[in-house]
Formats: C-alpha cells, sequence, structure tokens
C-alpha cells in the first residue's frame, strides 16, 4: 500500500505524463482493490494473470507475471493457467503468454 504523499510506482513511472492515472493506480488498484481482505493478493494475481492471458495483453505480463510469484503464485501454476485457458480463450493468446512467461521465468533464474 501506498503512503499518503509518497509516490507510488505508477507515479513514478507514468506520473509526468498521466498523473491522474498514476494516482488512480497507486492509492485506488493498488492502494485499494488490492488490499482488500475478500481475496488473497495470490488469488488477485491468479485472477489477473488469467484475464491478461485471456485479452492477449502481453506487455502488462511483464509486471503481473513476476509479481504472481511474489504473492506465492508457482511458475508451474503459471504455466498451468495459461495450458488451461488455450481451450478457453484461444491457441494464440495461450501461445503468446508461453513466450512472455519464458522469457519472464528466465530472467528470475539465477
Amino acid at each position: 500500500m501506498v503512503k499518503k504523499g509518497s509516490p507510488g510506482n505508477a507515479q513514478k513511472s507514468i506520473g509526468d505524463v498521466a498523473p491522474k492515472l498514476a494516482e488512480l493506480t497507486d492509492e485506488v488498484l493498488f492502494g485499494d482493490v488490492w488490499e482488500r481482505p475478500q481475496l488473497s493478493k495470490r488469488d488477485r494475481s491468479l485472477i489477473t494473470c488469467a484475464a491478461l492471458v485471456a485479452t492477449g495483453k502481453t506487455e502488462q505480463m511483464s509486471f503481473h507475471f513476476p509479481r504472481a510469484i511474489e504473492n506465492g503464485v508457482t511458475q508451474e501454476e503459471l504455466v498451468e493457467l495459461i495450458t488451461h485457458l488455450a481451450f478457453y480463450v484461444g491457441w494464440p493468446n495461450a501461445m503468446s503468454a508461453v513466450g512472455r512467461a519464458r522469457e519472464l521465468l528466465e530472467k528470475k533464474q539465477p
């Protein structure tokens, strides 16, 4: 959660271009929605990653796949999520996602 008055990640990365979007991202999305107790951060990460695969948003995976790992999702679970979704959201989306996952997960290897 971002402390009031201190710049969050979005403020640092896009605040100069889109200050309101940065504010909403830091304060509402990550400061409120991600902190709600009804779902664990792990579950929120699984849902978010599934949505990104389903919609083909590979650019956003570079943030959310590593975050999912930090939130307790295993690499095997991410790959299984992609495999499972291939039959529901389309083979091209799954193939794009697994390629992105490979890039991101290989970076995490020592």
